[in-house]
């Protein structure tokens, strides 16, 4: 995938989109905030999201979520 954004431009979507994820983490598993970013952070969705290739950082944060949601439903994050 070719980009016009620089490294930083993705860095801050993908910085914005994690903030936007564990936020919807707190609200729908009642989670504190530093365990919502623990969970992110050790998720392969966030794996995904980090890598440029995928794109993650073009989407929106509830279509990003719903990967996460997936894993957690099927035990993938610890």
């Amino acid at each position: 995938m070719t980009s016009k954004l620089t490294p930083e431009q993705r860095q801050l979507l993908k910085d914005e989109l994690s903030v936007d994820i564990a936020g919807y983490l707190v609200d729908d598993f009642k989670l504190s905030p530093q365990e919502a970013i623990d969970v992110l952070y050790t998720s392969e969705t966030f794996e995904r999201l980090q890598d440029d290739a995928t794109g993650l950082y073009y989407q929106s944060p509830g279509y990003v979520y719903s990967f996460l949601q997936n894993e957690i439903k099927n035990a993938r994050v610890e």
